[in-house]
């Protein structure tokens, strides 16, 4: 058996690997394109490396373990087709994703960006009297283990906290769950509206101009998901025409963002670069996934982890 890792690990966890699995033959390379794949087994990757040629040019391929969550750039079809099974690292971007969430929220209601300004300025003077986290509403949309961790945090802090799925099926941390279906109608109760939705064709520009308008000028919206979500235009018409108070964006249609974007210029928008996901545990906490569906397929377990389901892409 032959397992082909094509992102770069820590020496110590090869070594791991050997003494544990001495049955297989572990490849690693940091280009995918500089070995042969025809008679591997199994490839772990972070997603971004596998093409339709190369799932086709890898005959004894069986499984692709993937050290990330999103799989959209993967060719699902392809994949399934062939009958690839594929899992993610569902759960691993959990802690550092909602910690920066609710880094950010305390942040604008407490006025940490201003404290920042006014200590570079030597200036003593309050321009806005902070506001607070507590007794306000968040829409969660995508009540996965990111959402839920969210809401269990927010609920600390005394936050109504309302899912969003695509069936409205009750989850972890809500106080109460609704369908994708319902979203609309429930914008103007939401102080915080807080996106954490995977890219696939049902979630695919799910934000219209006219859920910005639903929302309170008051409301802050938060896009940790993926940048397909929402029209950058859209975002960009809502904050100039005031009608949501700030936007918190982690995602963008085409990354790296445009230098000539409006966005990075307006002040009630904050712009990250791609990085409430990271975190120096993150290889750590995909690699013991990994090992775990390892243990697993070597005994002839299938039943994997975080299978993905290659029709719906999540």
């Amino acid at each position: 058996m032959k397992v082909l890792f094509t992102f770069r690990i820590k020496s110590a966890f090869k070594q791991q690997l050997s003494e544990q699995y001495p049955d297989v033959e572990f490849i690693y390379t940091t280009s995918i394109h500089e070995v042969s794949v025809e008679d591997v087994d199994v490839i772990a990757t972070e997603g971004t490396d596998i093409t339709a040629d190369i799932v086709e040019s890898a005959s004894a391929l069986k499984w692709i373990m993937v050290a990330a969550v999103g799989v959209d750039s993967l060719p699902l079809e392809v994949l399934r087709k062939k009958g690839v099974m594929v899992t993610n690292s569902r759960g691993v971007h959990k802690m550092p994703l909602a910690e920066s969430v609710l880094a950010h929220l305390l942040s604008l209601e407490r006025g940490l960006p201003g404290i920042y300004e006014r200590q570079s300025e030597k200036r003593w003077q309050l321009d806005n009297i902070p506001g607070e986290v507590n007794g306000s509403t968040a829409l969660i949309v995508g009540t996965g283990a990111i959402g839920g961790e969210i809401g269990r945090l927010l609920q600390a802090f005394h936050v109504h906290t309302i899912g969003c799925n695509r069936s409205g099926h009750e989850s972890a941390s809500m106080d109460e769950t609704i369908a994708f279906s319902e979203i609309i109608q429930k914008l103007p109760e939401a102080d915080y509206v807080i996106s954490i939705l995977p890219s696939t064709p049902e979630t695919r520009w799910i934000y219209q101009p006219e859920h910005f308008q639903a929302m309170k000028n008051s409301t802050v919206f938060i896009n940790v998901g993926r940048g397909d979500a929402v029209k950058e235009q859209t975002v960009i018409d809502a904050l100039e025409s005031n009608e949501i108070r700030h936007a918190v964006l982690d995602v963008f249609e085409t990354e790296p963002l445009s230098k000539e974007s409006p966005l990075w210029e307006l002040p009630n928008c904050t712009v990250s670069p791609h990085m409430s996901s990271l975190s120096n545990q993150y290889i750590k906490r995909s690699l013991g996934i990994m090992e775990t569906n390892l243990d697993k397929w070597m005994t002839g377990d299938k039943k994997l982890v975080n299978q993905v389901d290659l029709i719906k892409g999540y």
